[in-house]
């Protein structure tokens, strides 16, 4: 890989992890541009508010561009010229890809497909995309290993992880594209997106509304933190995978805390932080989720001397200082530190 300063492209530049992204990497001294499409999932005015507070500060453009169309994605290109990407657009959530399937077919294969080529036809040098820990399915085996099978997915939302996992290894072994992808587990933290268990669930413990439990709040999650993700993902652009595998230059690798809790355990630590006792509407678990998800991090700690630390009340905290309940839109706010 080329040293010193990188042309980096950031997709979804105006989402959640990939605007704190693109904010790290511009403050490392490189050249950062951003795209995103800006659509409606929830109010872009929540994007519109990550780009002005993390990306504004540091010059980072971020344009409109929808990665599904092969066009805009040339010229994106085109007018760009990255030596490295960092692909974290797509469409998020397990629930809405059961009633709008046809998003994710569009934005995460697609979408990613575009990406894809046109990284092959620049010759860029790493490819960094986002991956998912839902691509574990119903996995017993605790944690999840890299290497454990995900071939099971329980949800459309993961199985189009899978297949991008799969897109992506079939281009780097054709065109030796570098490319590594992250499995994030239960990303939080300020400016994250509103249909977010620990967003939605602020929401209304602060209105006095009660909380939805799956599950009994046995569901186990391994939340991380914003800056542990964007630590992660920052250490990994910059070190793509130099192992023995002959077929292809591409591996993936877990990003979790390692610290799973209940959710019910969640709960008691997000009342503990805002100050608010929770009403609890206990439901039945919902198509698509997953019993347990607990990572393995010692891939991502063995190669780049890194590993999520932040505890989860901490976390918590930091992002009941940012929230405010009177406007989910804070332009001004400041990133996270």
């Amino acid at each position: 890989m080329t040293a010193g300063k990188q042309t980096i492209l950031v997709t979804g530049a105006a989402g959640f992890i990939g605007s704190f992204v693109a904010a790290r990497l511009a403050g490392l001294g490189h050249q950062v541009a951003g795209c995103d499409n800006f659509n409606d999932y929830y109010d872009p005015r929540l994007k519109i508010g990550r780009v002005r507070a993390l990306l504004g500060p540091l010059e980072v453009p971020c344009r409109a561009a929808e990665l599904a169309d092969p066009v805009q994605v040339a010229a994106l290109f085109a007018r760009v010229r990255p030596t490295l990407v960092v692909h974290l657009a797509a469409q998020p959530g397990v629930r809405h890809s059961l009633v709008a399937p046809g998003a994710y077919l569009q934005s995460n294969l697609v979408g990613f497909g575009n990406v894809l080529d046109a990284c092959r036809r620049h010759h860029v040098e790493h490819l960094l995309y986002a991956s998912s820990s839902s691509v574990y399915g119903g996995n017993t085996k605790l944690p999840f290993s890299e290497d454990d099978p995900t071939d099971a997915p329980l949800s459309l939302y993961a199985a189009t992880n899978k297949a991008n996992e799969q897109m992506a290894h079939a281009y780097s072994h054709l065109s030796r594209l570098p490319a590594t992808g992250v499995r994030l587990f239960s990303v939080y933290g300020p400016w994250g997106r509103p249909d977010m268990a620990y967003f939605s669930f602020t929401e209304k413990l602060l209105k006095g509304e009660a909380i939805p439990v799956f599950a009994e709040g046995r569901l186990l999650r391994d939340f991380t933190y914003i800056d542990d993700i964007v630590e992660s993902v920052v250490r990994l652009l910059f070190k793509p995978w130099t192992g023995s595998d002959v077929a292809a230059p591409h591996w993936v690798v877990n990003v979790g805390s390692e610290r799973p809790v209940t959710v019910l355990d969640f709960i008691n630590t997000l009342e503990r932080v805002l100050g608010v006792r929770a009403e609890l509407d206990f439901q039945p678990m919902q198509p698509g989720d997953v019993a347990a998800a607990h990572a393995d991090a010692s891939r991502l700690q063995a190669w780049v001397g890194y590993a999520p630390t932040t505890p989860l009340e901490t976390g918590l905290t930091l992002f009941g200082e940012w929230y405010n309940p009177r406007s989910l839109i804070r332009p001004n706010a400041a990133p996270s530190k």
